[in-house]
């Protein structure tokens, strides 16, 4: 007998919002299955049972696909935000399908985002398991001392928060600025904001460069390129 699948995976595999956003969307009283609101993002649905969100039918699964965004500075990584701050997604292009962002960047955080229309797949590819690394460029104020930035490699704790190994190096000293190279692979929130300025270095720009074998390239602020899914997709898709 087929149980059927979690309706908060359905959703995000159809492409309409993540995971998360589904269970928030279910909370709300925006999704009806049969007729019926639902009040468990834990309800489990088949192919025969009829999904309705916002009085619309549930979009049927579209093949996953996959965006490079470069996401310029003062955009937040969210389809909406409750401080009315404008967003990523109400800046890309009218003609993109409803995407959904693999992970974040920060406020005045810019550079690489990847977009799919997939939310399975988004969820796969920004688990730190992947093993993807995420590369950036990063200016700090102050002068930079080489030796401590081999240090995080072995990982930091700054505030009760333990971040693991980064991977730092020093590209140039400008005067009281410099430019760092630097890679991860968990990512958590404002992780690179934070551990430099817990070693003293104020950053005043961070770009991504890098996520896993894709590259920001010659990529302008606000561009969009479609490219190739990685060969590991299928295994966020199922």
């Amino acid at each position: 007998m087929n149980k059927g699948e979690r309706i908060a995976k359905v959703m995000a595999r159809a492409g309409l919002c993540s995971r998360r956003e589904a269970e928030t969307w279910i909370r709300e009283g925006r999704v009806f299955v049969d007729g019926a609101v639902l009040d468990s993002p834990a309800f489990c649905v088949t192919p025969e049972n009829r999904i309705m969100v916002d009085e619309k039918p549930l979009p049927q699964k579209a093949p996953p696909r996959l965006w490079l965004y470069y996401k310029p500075k003062g955009l937040v990584t969210s389809h909406k935000d409750e401080l009315g701050r404008p967003t990523l997604f109400d800046a890309l292009p009218k003609d993109l399908p409803r995407v959904i962002s693999v992970g974040r960047l920060d406020l005045n955080s810019e550079g690489l985002i990847l977009l799919t229309n997939d939310g399975e797949l988004a969820r796969h590819l920004e688990l730190p398991s992947t093993g993807w690394v995420r590369t950036y460029r990063v200016r700090v104020h102050g002068r930079v001392d080489p030796q401590t930035l081999k240090t995080l490699k072995n990982g930091i704790t700054v505030e009760g928060t333990h971040y693991g190994a980064i991977m730092a190096t020093l590209e140039r000293q400008q005067g009281d600025n410099a430019w760092l190279l630097v890679s991860l692979k968990e990512g958590k929130n404002r992780e690179i904001r934070r551990v430099f300025e817990f070693l003293g270095w104020q950053v005043n720009r961070l770009i991504r460069t890098h996520y896993g074998p894709y590259e920001l390239g010659t990529l302008k602020p606000g561009e969009v390129k479609a490219v190739a899914l990685p060969l590991e997709a299928g295994r966020g898709t199922k």
